[in-house]
């Protein structure tokens, strides 16, 4: 009689974390796509219309990003609850939570309406320039629902509940795309508006994503034991300082990433449309791919702070380590694929020969940073499934803002007064190796940092016995 063997507890925790993420990297697939269709079709309308997307999406890419860093304190503290059996203490953070994204929401509203103040200074038409501003005045009424949005999509994650969100964010870009087609272009009797279609479009999505979220946990059996929508609280400010304390570190970490990159695309934009078309699309592809370690990670920092909540550090290392690998196992696979395919990837994008070239250039950097980017984002967010943020923030604070742009600069301008420069400028090539440098040391410092961490709660659980 043959006995059946066991799975190892490294298969199981591989396919716990797989189950957990897949759903969220289709949700954020969705989520990317909803840009991609408003930069798309408003591309078919006019020069003047697209530029008026890219600018105001430029700024408002931003503030999501940020918007989102910030509500993702939700995550640890409910996988905590979930993982000590404080089942009763997890409605109170959720609603406090919605407190909490209410606020940030409007702040950031506020924030995005300011911005286009900015927009009369940057050399641009004033017509473009008045229609990227009503866009971003427009956009930025969806943002209270989606930070709101995000408490309960961190909520919903922590209980490993994951396919509402793949499900909601499906919604909201077929959504996107059909209200598009009806507000940009005016078909079926809807008024032609442009880039302002857009605008109007994204921001009724997020109030539906919302509603669409707040719905299902209404109806779903899953929700039955946290359920946090049994009354009326009003806000809690010491939870809510709380969850800001763990949030904004996560927040200001996603803005200096995201703004970094921004501002190399600006300083790229001196060397030409050829150098600057063959940098956005090998950076589209390589933030296409980070959408598989990102989903990774979310799920991972779940099962750590679920292993914390138990008061089994041992386990949270292991979880946390499997999830590392998992993510470099993918860089690896990722960066195979990006080298291999390089100009399969670039004539995809374009039919430029010159593009084409400077593409798969760009693309063989993006394959060198593939294992130091997933490895990154993996131990940052394995980190915070400790309720550990502000060391992730300055590890990334110095690499994206201390090595990869002043090392981008000193190698792409060789600015003449700087004690060593190259010979000649390397242009986009110089802020790509900035990038792979910066990633690399992030990834170094961000592993040592978390097994560090790891083995210093474990030394505190025996003590404490």
């Amino acid at each position: 009689m043959t006995t059946a063997t066991a799975p190892s507890p490294v298969r199981t925790e591989i396919s716990t974390l797989w189950r957990l993420s897949w759903p969220m990297l289709v949700g954020q697939l969705a989520t990317v796509g909803m840009g991609v269709a408003d930069v798309a079709m408003t591309g078919h309308v006019s020069a003047e219309e697209l530029a008026a997307v890219s600018l105001g999406t430029s700024v408002w890419s931003i503030v999501l990003v940020t918007v989102m860093g910030t509500m993702m304190a939700i995550n640890t503290v409910v996988a905590h609850e979930i993982g000590a059996a404080r089942y009763d203490q997890i409605p109170h953070s959720v609603r406090q939570s919605l407190w909490k994204g209410l606020l940030v929401g409007l702040l950031a509203c506020l924030f995005a309406n300011l911005c286009t103040l900015l927009f009369d200074h940057v050399g641009l038409e004033q017509h473009v320039a008045d229609r990227a501003s009503l866009f971003l005045h427009v956009i930025s009424v969806g943002m209270p629902a989606f930070a709101c949005y995000r408490a309960l999509y961190g909520y919903t994650t922590s209980i490993n509940q994951t396919m509402p969100i793949m499900w909601i964010a499906i919604f909201g870009l077929v959504f996107n795309i059909l209200s598009n087609w009806l507000l940009v272009y005016g078909n079926w009797g809807f008024p032609a508006l442009g880039a302002v279609g857009c605008a109007v479009s994204t921001a009724v999505g997020m109030w539906l994503m919302l509603g669409a979220m707040v719905w299902w946990v209404k109806v779903s059996p899953a929700y039955r034991l946290t359920y946090p929508f049994t009354g009326w609280e009003g806000p809690d400010w010491k939870e809510i300082g709380h969850m800001l304390r763990l949030g904004v570190p996560i927040g200001i970490t996603y803005f200096a990433e995201v703004s970094a990159f921004g501002l190399i695309s600006l300083l790229v934009a001196r060397f030409g449309v050829v150098a600057v078309s063959a940098h956005q699309v090998a950076l589209n592809f390589s933030s296409l791919v980070f959408m598989v370690p990102l989903s990774f990670s979310i799920g991972m920092m779940t099962r750590v702070g679920q292993a914390m909540g138990e008061g089994s550090p041992e386990r949270a290392r292991f979880v946390g380590w499997v999830g590392v690998g998992m993510s470099v196992a993918f860089g690896a696979l990722s960066a195979l694929f990006i080298a291999i395919f390089r100009w399969e990837i670039a004539t995809a994008y374009t039919s430029d020969p010159a593009v084409q070239a400077a593409c798969a250039h760009l693309l063989l950097f993006a394959a060198l940073f593939q294992l130091s980017d997933a490895t990154q984002v993996a131990t940052a967010s394995a980190i915070r499934g400790y309720q550990v943020t502000r060391a992730p923030m300055i590890i990334q604070l110095l690499a994206f803002w201390g090595v990869s742009l002043p090392l981008g600069c000193i190698l792409g301008l060789a600015p003449q007064w700087f004690p060593w420069v190259p010979s000649a400028p390397m242009e986009t090539t110089g802020f790509w190796i900035g990038l792979v440098v910066a990633l690399t040391v992030a990834a170094v410092l961000l592993t040592w940092s978390f097994e560090k961490l790891a083995r210093q709660r474990i030394r505190d659980a025996k003590s404490a016995v």
